[in-house]
């Protein structure tokens, strides 16, 4: 049956909405596919829901056509089964809790892993029950701190998760392909533009993992990629490590005062000018700068953290929180927090006061103090004094100071040198992206097969911990996605697996003729098997049902108006533009033909 404009529950919005930061929102909101109930909180309407039911379909078959076995279970859980892997505590505020009226702690879940465990250890006992894998589609819920960018980033959210069980790791590693392959027959069915990166754990756990990024320019990950065919989130990348140098002949470490030094560009030009090097002049890379957090342990505890690194480059804050997980949390260091560590000078912090034992035998607390890999035995460095207003030269690694260990938190940048092409002897550059995240992917192991003791007996009668993949697909985000990829400065433009209906038919016209032909040529495509939007409002211009229907995105604008007359109707691609006439007679082969062979 086909949809009228005039019954539709639709509003179109010829202003953007005031909170919209991204084109996705914008336009879902004005096209009349969502409506905002509270931040991070979205309602679907009629098209919008259309849309995701499209989305999820898609998801499901190839879910389906994989092997992969639907399950369904409900988004309210008791506490237990997440106390007894612990991220009770380390989901931290993103978690919702609440109380039944007994008193009994449950949560909303932001993701299901600890239910699938326990439904395969109810019921699967041997491995000859395995491989197997499950999956649903489902509504999420993470208390996000910032809800932003409509349902790319929301407090409610529809995602398909999937597991997979096996005995051996070799069955992990079959299992994990399968679901790559799953995910990107799906994600070309959904018309996305995407690349698949190396990725981070995380608090996750387990070992490989890759991420599905939609490119996009106003995505929330910044990944890196190179011509040899590297691609990594900026999380994942690795540095490449300076070789050691001798330090034997290096000059002593030497404090000196550095007057007006307030800035690492004003401390090297102060360097150069009265304590210059032999062989090259200081740069900023030659500084050792210490930016110090606070991070919660996921017992809930606020502990410091100093990371060390190059002058030049910056602490990027998603690459600590992978790093550091199942720490999370990482905020700068505030007065509050030096005073509670009276031994930092502020703004000239240097090694010598770092230190998860550096102060034990005076009594002052220390502060666990994580190195860049870049600061190798035999590199020399000017770095704070542990005074106001002096600095410490020559200061070598190796040598004169150490770490409690290393950590990748240091921003990567375009230019940087490709891992892999550093490995292989070849000069390949890094070029910076941004995307959404539309998918991930993780072998996680044994992890919550442990601590839930989901074991199977083995070939020889012996139990074995069952090893566990991870599979998530954004479905409500996917949208989101589209939509970003897919638009103009008119409006949407789905591809027709997604798109609300094959069809937008517009009676452009006052003639009762106009609105009858309009009327049978839609009950004509209806029964060809198409999905049509009639839009047979009277009384509303024909620039508002073409701006309209520009602005919902339908993939095939069809327009009954003056031409009829002359049996002829107008076609339009609202892809490419492109317009043509047809005639009335011919027009529901013509039309079943363009819209079978649309993308």
């Amino acid at each position: 049956m086909p949809r009228r404009m005039s019954t539709l529950f639709l509003r179109t919005l010829r202003e953007d909405p005031a909170d919209a930061e991204v084109a996705s929102h914008r336009l879902l909101v004005r096209a009349g596919y969502i409506r905002r109930v509270a931040p991070g909180i979205f309602t679907w309407l009629p098209l919008g829901y259309e849309v995701l039911r499209n989305v999820e379909r898609i998801v499901r078959s190839e879910m389906d056509t994989a092997g992969f076995q639907e399950v369904h279970f409900p988004a309210l859980l008791p506490r237990e089964p997440y106390e007894r892997t612990n991220r009770w505590t380390e989901y931290g505020p993103n978690l919702f809790r609440l109380a039944d009226r007994r008193g009994a702690d449950y949560l909303l879940g932001p993701t299901h892993e600890e239910m699938f465990t326990l439904l395969v250890k109810d019921l699967y006992s041997s491995y000859k029950d395995l491989p197997v894998s499950l999956y649903q589609i489902q509504s999420k819920y993470r208390d996000e701190a910032r809800p932003r960018a409509g349902i790319l980033r929301g407090r409610e959210f529809v995602m398909k998760d999937s597991y997979s069980f096996d005995s051996t790791d070799a069955g992990l590693v079959a299992s994990y392909q399968r679901h790559r392959s799953a995910y990107v027959a799906t994600f070309d069915r959904l018309g996305l533009n995407y690349t698949i990166v190396s990725a981070m754990s995380g608090a996750m756990g387990g070992s490989d993992s890759e991420e599905f990024l939609a490119r996009c320019d106003v995505g929330e990950d910044t990944y890196v990629e190179c011509p040899c065919g590297y691609a990594a989130n900026v999380e994942a990348v690795t540095t490449i490590l300076p070789a050691p140098s001798d330090y034997t002949d290096a000059p002593a470490a030497h404090v000196q005062d550095t007057p007006d030094a307030a800035t690492i560009s004003a401390l090297v030009d102060l360097a150069n000018l009265r304590f210059p090097r032999p062989d090259r002049p200081w740069t900023p890379a030659d500084t050792l700068k210490n930016v110090l957090f606070m991070v919660r342990t996921p017992e809930g505890q606020e502990l410091p953290l100093a990371v060390g690194l190059p002058g030049d480059r910056e602490v990027d804050l998603k690459r600590l929180e992978a790093a550091i997980a199942p720490e999370a949390d990482p905020r700068p260091f505030e007065d509050a927090d030096f005073a509670k560590f009276p031994h930092l000078v502020k703004g000239y912090i240097g090694p010598a006061a770092l230190g998860e034992s550096r102060f034990d035998t005076e009594g002052r607390p220390g502060v666990r103090y994580l190195l860049d890999p870049r600061v190798v035995a035999g590199t020399r460095w000017i770095t704070g004094a542990n005074e106001i207003g002096r600095h410490v030269f020559e200061l070598t690694a190796g040598r004169d100071f150490t770490a409690d260990a290393t950590i990748e938190a240091a921003d990567v940048r375009a230019g940087d040198p490709c891992p892999d092409c550093a490995a292989a002897g070849r000069d390949g550059v890094l070029t910076q992206a941004r995307g959404i995240e539309i998918g991930h992917i993780f072998q996680l192991g044994r992890k919550y097969a442990q601590a839930l003791d989901l074991k199977v007996l083995d070939e020889n009668g012996k139990q074995v911990v069952v090893t566990m993949g991870s599979y998530g697909i954004g479905v409500s985000r996917a949208v989101a996605a589209i939509a970003e990829q897919h638009h103009d400065g008119r409006g949407l433009i789905w591809p027709r697996e997604v798109a609300p209906a094959d069809v937008h038919l517009v009676a452009a016209g006052r003639d009762e003729a106009v609105f009858e032909a309009a009327e049978r040529l839609a009950a004509d495509l209806d029964a060809a098997g198409l999905r049509v939007i009639v839009d047979d409002r009277r009384g509303v211009s024909v620039g508002v049902k073409f701006n309209d229907s520009e602005l919902i995105g339908v993939p095939l604008i069809v327009v009954v108006g003056k031409r009829l007359a002359e049996g002829t109707i107008e076609v339009k691609n609202r892809a490419t533009g492109e317009r043509r006439d047809v005639a009335l007679s011919s027009a529901v082969a013509d039309i079943t033909a363009t819209v079978q062979a649309l993308p």
